[in-house]
Parts: structure tokens; sequence; C-alpha cells
């Protein structure tokens, strides 16, 4: 795994210049490294092209070209790197809850990665749109467990039949919101690719819609979504702007996440949804 990887040309990606020992403090600090660096973002989904989750394609998209992805992108990146330091990962997938009725199923559709450790086991996840983790939760239940943003909780729950888990973030005094749920079956590359695929074709996909964009930063919360751009403090306090042109979405992208586009990229990742998306905001 370690020669399919530049471990140098990834740390200078997410500005990382700390230890390479596979200890709990350089788990926690390259999840924040990474959260805070590489933005969650589906702009490969929209443009209509093919989201490649190998690990040469992941290097190249995300460390060569500057760009971030969804979960199964960033997170297998970061999967493959913590494996190239020496952690013992296993890869999990998970049922998204946010913001889904009770009585609604959802199916297998986020990645995330469980990672053993002498202090026991932890929950690392960089690829959860405006809610990713800074920093991984010690695998306890039913215990407040802080990262450097909001808290978070692991309950147990019932997933399909099967015994599992429900991961949920603190977003007010006493609102914990579910964010999803999961078993500890282990998956691989096939369970991913399929799952990639259907999540970034599937007509009723959120991300063939949506523009979904997100990255922390060590203060704030930024996230665009369509074209709404928000800002929240780590208190929640936030404030909203509606972006009124592709050209103003563009800029947003390129000042607050890093993300560049040309006007190629322009013309077939925002332009084709943008009068969808300003009838969906009512603007």
């Amino acid at each position: 795994m370690s020669d399919l990887i530049d471990l140098d040309a990834y740390f200078q990606r997410i500005g990382y210049t700390g230890s390479r020992v596979p200890t709990l403090e350089t788990l926690r600090a390259l999840h924040f490294a990474h959260s805070t660096s590489i933005p969650f973002e589906n702009l490969t989904v929209l443009a209509g092209e093919p989201v490649l989750i190998d690990l040469v394609s992941l290097q190249k998209k995300i460390v060569g070209n500057n760009r971030g992805g969804y979960c199964f992108e960033v997170n297998g990146l970061f999967a493959a790197v913590l494996r190239a330091l020496g952690f013992k990962v296993t890869t999990l997938i998970g049922r998204v809850r946010w913001k889904a009725p009770e009585e609604i199923e959802s199916n297998r559709s986020h990645m995330m990665s469980l990672i053993d450790l002498p202090e026991g086991r932890f929950l690392a996840d960089i690829g959860f749109g405006g809610l990713t983790m800074t920093g991984p939760v010690p695998f306890v239940l039913d215990e407040e467990l802080p990262t450097p943003h909001e808290p978070r909780r692991l309950l147990a729950r019932d997933v399909s039949g099967s015994a599992g888990f429900e991961l949920q973030a603190k977003l007010g005094p006493d609102n914990w919101a579910p964010i999803y749920r999961f078993t500890l079956e282990p998956n691989g590359p096939v369970d991913y690719e399929q799952a990639s695929w259907f999540t970034s074709t599937h007509p009723g996909s959120i991300f063939k819609q949506f523009l979904i964009v997100g990255r922390p930063t060590p203060t704030e919360r930024k996230t665009l979504f369509n074209t709404l751009f928000t800002i929240r403090d780590l208190a929640g306090n936030g404030d909203t702007r509606v972006l009124k042109t592709v050209d103003e979405i563009a800029d947003v992208l390129a000042e607050h996440f890093d993300l560049r586009l040309s006007d190629a990229d322009k013309a077939v990742m925002l332009a084709p949804y943008f009068k969808a998306w300003q009838a969906m905001e009512g603007s």
C-alpha cells in the first residue's frame, strides 16, 4: 500500500509536519489537518464524470489536483494513508440518518473507519459534508465524546435487523441529531465501488441534484448548499448569504474552499443546475 501513495505529497497537501508514528496523538493530528484542509465536495458528480475511488485516482485528484471529494473519496484516501503509516484500520459503511424521518430506511451510502490502538478503538470520519468530524472519537457508548468542533455520541441501535450503532452530533444544549447508523462488518473495495456508483449515478441521489460543499476551519464551519453559503462559529451562530450568479458560487468555492474552477468547469458543474437551485431557494 505504501508504494502506491506519496505520503510526502499528501502531508504537504494538508500542511502536516508532525509525527508519522501510528499513535493516538498522530491520528488526532492527521484527522484535524485533513478535515480542515481538504473540502467535502461533489463537483465531479455534478459534471457527470465517473467517480474513481482506486488509490491512484484518489491521490491524483485530491493531492495532485488540489480537489476534495465525497465520503468514498476522502475517507478512502485517509484510510490508505493510515494503513501506510502502520495503523490497524477497518473500513465500515453506514446508512445516513441525517434529516431522515425515522420511518424511512436509508441505503448503505457512507464510508467511515474504525482504528484499533492500544488506548482502544476509535471512529474516524473526515467525509460527512457540513458536519464532518474534526477528530476521531473513542468507540464507547452513551457518553458525550468531545471533538475540536461539536461533541458526538454513540448509541446501540438495530440496523436492518442486526446489532449496530448510531453516531449522533450535539447541535444544541439538548439537541442530539442522528448522523448515521452502521454495523462493525468490515467492508472492502468491491462494497465501496458499488455504493459509490449508486450514489454518484442514481437520479434520486442528492449528489446528482445539489451542490454540497463543506470544510471546517479551526474556529468555524463553512458550507455551501446550492446557492446558500453559510459560516457558523463553534457555538453554532451562523450567517447565510444567497449567491446570485454562477460566478459568485465559483468565487466562494475559490476563496473559502480552495476549489478553483475554469470557465469550462463552471459550464458543466454549475451552470446546468443554477436555475433549479435558484428556484429551490425562491430567489
